[in-house]
Parts: structure tokens; sequence; C-alpha cells
């Protein structure tokens, strides 16, 4: 059984869709795959910030069902737990959204043991159970080092966009408790990420190909479209998403997901029929 963690509202469908698609499609033989998605209402906070809806998830299901039978999408509104824990928390207006908090109340969520969570701009190149079956007893999580963050702020410093985590001993060590107290009061640069660091009792580092912020090697796992820098023509930044995907393919010429994004346009353009 592989289990999947995605957050996120309604405006990450496209994200959830092309990551879960791959997940499925880079399967070396068929297995049980389930994947919660966790999900609020805040328009308090802002008109745009609406739910992924059943429709939604239902769709992805149906989409993923054809590669990989056992699959189950279950999608989880978390609007009371969030306003409970986390309501009106310093980071509400982080620079990301309030969505990506949503991860530290996987504690208080019916989640197994073992959940691998995962940022929406992912694409897997290399069946996942090179990652999911990883040994991580002993420790809260595994992750890979931040791109930038290994030269700028610390040498083990991670990206939280893969999250390897032992639920059982994160339960224990109350990380995500520690997390939401920390979020709750003080503003940290980058949100739940700092969170997560600072509450930490004990990590397993992971290879770069289990998180690849910035190229695709040849046994490259995951690769992580987040927001890089380019220095042609001149110093840059840009922020492709794989769901972009005339836009990737000209960019970084990646002709290696074009199974899974002819597959995801013509779905997305099923699903708006």
């Amino acid at each position: 059984m592989i289990n999947l963690l995605f957050c996120g509202n309604e405006k990450v469908f496209d994200g959830v869709l092309t990551a879960a698609l791959s997940v499925v499609m880079r399967l070396e033989k068929p297995r049980p795959v389930r994947i919660w998605i966790f999900t609020m209402t805040l328009t308090r906070v802002s008109e745009n910030y609406t739910p992924m809806t059943q429709a939604h998830a239902t769709f992805i299901e149906n989409a993923l069902k054809k590669h990989n039978a056992d699959t189950q999408v279950i999608l989880t509104d978390v609007t009371e737990l969030y306003e409970t824990h986390l309501k009106e928390n310093a980071n509400e207006g982080c620079y990301c959204s309030p969505y990506t908090l949503l991860r530290l109340l996987a504690d208080l969520a019916d989640l197994p043991d073992k959940v691998l969570y995962l940022d929406a701009d992912i694409m897997l190149n290399k069946d996942i159970s090179r990652l999911y079956d990883l040994d991580i007893s002993g420790v809260e999580y595994a992750a890979a080092r931040d791109h930038y963050g290994k030269f700028l702020v610390h040498p083990n410093y991670i990206n939280a966009g893969v999250l390897l985590f032992n639920m059982k001993k994160c339960r224990e060590t109350g990380i995500f408790e520690r997390a939401r107290a920390l979020i709750r009061v003080k503003k940290l640069t980058f949100a739940d990420q700092s969170a997560l660091i600072r509450s930490t009792s004990k990590k397993k580092m992971l290879s770069g190909r289990f998180n690849d912020q910035k190229f695709l090697y040849k046994n490259t796992v995951i690769r992580h479209f987040s927001k890089r820098l380019f220095w042609l023509p001149y110093p840059h930044t840009e922020n492709i998403k794989q769901w972009q995907v005339e836009k990737m393919r000209k960019k970084f010429g990646y002709r290696q997901f074009d199974d899974i994004l002819d597959e995801y346009l013509a779905l997305k353009k099923q699903f708006e029929n």
C-alpha cells in the first residue's frame, strides 16, 4: 500500500491530477494507492480560497483507476480543524497560501502510520516505490536537501515539498503540535516549512534524486517544479509548473513526461466539457 497526501484548494486540481497520474503511470507493477487530499474553505481570508470539490476528486480517481485499478482518492475537508488549531495564525498571509499549512494538521486526521506528502508541482520520473519503501523507523520523516537552502541557510536544510512521514513517530514526538504552536505566534520566513524544521527531533536525509528541484537526471525519481533561478539571458527567477505544458517543454526541453501530460491535456478538456 502506498499512502499519499496532497493539500490545496480547487486551484491545485491541475497539479494533483498531473502529479497523481505520474505516480500510477510510473509504477513498475500494480500496487494499491491511497491518496488523501486535504482541502478547506477559507473565504474569510480571500474569496478565491474555495475548496477542491468531490467532483474534482472523483474525476482524478477515475482517471487513475484506468492505470492502477486499486487506487482511491479521499477528499478530506479540514476547515474545522484549521479554524480550531490555526485560525488567524501569524502566517495566514504567507507568501504561498494558507493551504500549505494544512499538512501541519496531519496528526489530527485519520491517516495511516506511513504517509508521503507531496506538493502538487511534482512529477514522478521513476516508480514511487523507490522512495516510499525506504526504512524510516526511528525518525519523524525523510526529506531531501533544498537546492538553494543548502548553500544559503544550512548544508542539511531540507525542502518540504516531498516528505515521507513516519506518522506513528510524529504522534509520539508531537512534531506537528510544536509546529502549529510556532505558526500561531511567530511569523516565519518559509511558514510551515520553517516550523517543521524547527520542530524536528530526528530526520533522515534523502538523496536529491527523490526531490530534484532544478534538473532532471536519468536517475531522478521526483522532479519538483519549484521556483528556480535562471542566469540567461539575464539573472531572473521563473516558476514554471508541469501543467503549463507547452511553456515547460519549451523552457526545459523535457519529453520524458509526454505520455502523462498528453493524457492530462485530454482529461482536462474532458473535465471542462
